[in-house]
């Protein structure tokens, strides 16, 4: 039987951001979920802010569970489905720590391009503990989790369920299998309480060049779904910054990898102001850092997505999800993320009026020819011995795209 190419977007409100669940507005919801359901997407991927939510590792906040009700109803109300992501975590460039887990040297050196922490919606200097160990967080873990799955398991807007927003570049697991087990407890916890719905957890590309404790093989035998996110702009040996096979190729190594079809759960670019020709921005951080990123005029971004998306399809992908819904208005820019990730700014399907960029009206095309996921063709299927890959990952995935383009190509 068929089954549906999904479709779907990263939520965060254009004039709330990370902000939304502290200042909450359901017509604002209301409002934006009409516009993606206009673009022809299905399915929407919001995150649980894990401050907001669990302020108290002993209880969860009523208001915000409340809330994530309500933004189901109005889901439901558009015919979209609902990826809710917990303990974020990781977001945009900070990481945002529950306020009872300050304390610790985390976040993670290999990641040390990550500079600001936020806790209770502002920076800190403190450092927090490790999720995936410290006792006090496992069980906060386990609490929110049995109190939203409880809550909305029959929902008609539930999707999926995700363990996660690229949780290893928040912490590391001590080591793969640990991080293993931790999935294996977390999805059986969910399965116990809502059979019915899929598990994920929500793996980017550092899973790819590394073994960050969230091996893709190991977690992925725990979970009903594999995702992966992707972006060509920030890996080096992408052929460039919008390289329309590079997608679907991360897609592929991760089915080879995990055994199972890939939905490519995040995905996109930051784009230049209208009219504005690709250009690499510059600027300096707060803290001093100089950063530079590459920004593709609106137009080149949609002709990558206008070559992007049919290729994730006929490689077998089980859909495609964009990052993210919106730029964010001009007063977010002087906080977080905005103040020192400045590109994040501009990531959206629309602009900070809410006028759709050109890239909305290709995914609003693609929609309208009923997409549905296809076989895996003999070019994506990649041969990939996990323990080898990840004795030394980079040199693997150099010469697998470079097979994996070379076949497509016969």
């Amino acid at each position: 039987m068929s089954q549906p190419f999904t479709l779907g977007v990263n939520y965060w409100p254009r004039r709330k951001a990370m902000y939304w669940w502290s200042d909450f507005d359901a017509g604002e919801v209301r409002e934006e979920f009409s516009v993606i359901k206009e673009i022809g997407m299905n399915v929407v991927r919001l995150f649980l802010l894990w401050d907001d939510f669990q302020p108290e590792p002993n209880s969860v906040a009523k208001d915000k569970i409340d809330n994530l009700v309500k933004v189901a109803d109005i889901a439901a109300e558009n015919g979209l489905g609902l990826d809710i992501t917990f303990f974020t975590g990781h977001m945009s460039g900070p990481n945002w720590s529950p306020r009872w887990l300050l304390g610790g040297d985390l976040p993670p050196k290999a990641h040390d391009w990550i500079r600001d922490i936020v806790s209770e919606g502002k920076k800190t200097d403190k450092g927090y503990r490790n999720m995936f160990h410290d006792e006090m967080a496992l069980n906060a873990t386990r609490l929110l989790l049995k109190t939203v799955v409880t809550t909305l398991k029959d929902h008609p807007a539930v999707w999926m369920w995700n363990l996660g927003n690229e949780p290893d570049l928040f912490a590391w697991p001590n080591s793969s299998d640990e991080g293993a087990a931790w999935v294996k407890e977390m999805v059986g916890l969910i399965k116990s309480i809502d059979p019915k719905h899929p598990v994920t957890i929500g793996l980017h590309g550092d899973g790819l060049h590394r073994d960050n404790g969230l091996r893709i093989d190991k977690v992925y035998a725990n979970t009903d779904v594999a995702v992966m996110h992707s972006y060509p702009m920030y890996t080096p040996w992408a052929r460039q910054p919008l390289d329309p096979d590079f997608v679907p190729f991360t897609c592929a190594l991760t089915a080879a990898l995990a055994g199972k079809p890939v939905l490519m759960e995040e995905f996109g670019g930051c784009t230049a102001l209208p009219g504005e020709a690709t250009y690499t921005m510059k600027w300096t951080e707060t803290n001093g850092r100089e950063r530079e990123q590459f920004m593709a005029s609106e137009e080149d971004f949609a002709e990558f997505l206008r070559l992007t998306i049919p290729k994730l399809q006929h490689s077998g992908a089980t859909g495609a999800m964009l990052w993210c819904y919106a730029d964010y208005i001009p007063e977010l820019w002087d906080v977080p993320p905005c103040q020192n990730s400045q590109h994040e700014r501009f990531f959206g399907l629309v602009r900070p009026d809410g006028s759709l960029k050109p890239h909305a009206k290709v995914i609003q095309e693609f929609s309208k020819t009923n997409p549905q996921v296809l076989p895996i063709p003999e070019y994506a299927k990649l041969t990939v011995d996990a323990e080898e890959f990840y004795k030394e990952p980079l040199p693997h995935l150099v010469d697998l795209y470079q097979k994996y383009l070379a076949d497509m190509s016969k």
